[in-house]
């Protein structure tokens, strides 16, 4: 199993989320983050937005998926612009249910 970190803009969300469930994949755990990028924020005119408003989606997905979810997330969230986001994919050693223990 794979958990997939994908950090995406905020008015991406709905969209990525509804594409998410439409190809299977309805579980996830959803945050509003602040954060920045190599660009270090946002200049503005004389103002500069050091941290910015970004959307935190987690998903454990099968090994097989993973592919499957990088491509909906990136083809529904992509604008073309600097700060579109960023996924990271790292392996699950252990999972657990807590509600009945499945998995100890």
């Amino acid at each position: 199993m794979k958990m997939v970190r994908a950090i995406i803009r905020p008015e991406k969300e709905h969209d990525v989320v509804l594409a998410l469930e439409g190809a299977g994949f309805p579980a996830m755990t959803k945050a509003h983050v602040f954060g920045r990028g190599k660009q270090k924020g946002l200049q503005v005119g004389p103002v500069h937005y050091d941290m910015l408003a970004k959307v935190l989606l987690l998903l454990v997905v099968n090994d097989e998926d993973v592919k499957k979810v990088l491509a909906v997330i990136t083809d529904v969230s992509k604008t073309g612009f600097i700060g579109d986001g960023k996924i990271f994919v790292s392996a699950i050693d252990e999972a657990v249910t807590v509600r009945t223990g499945e998995g100890l």
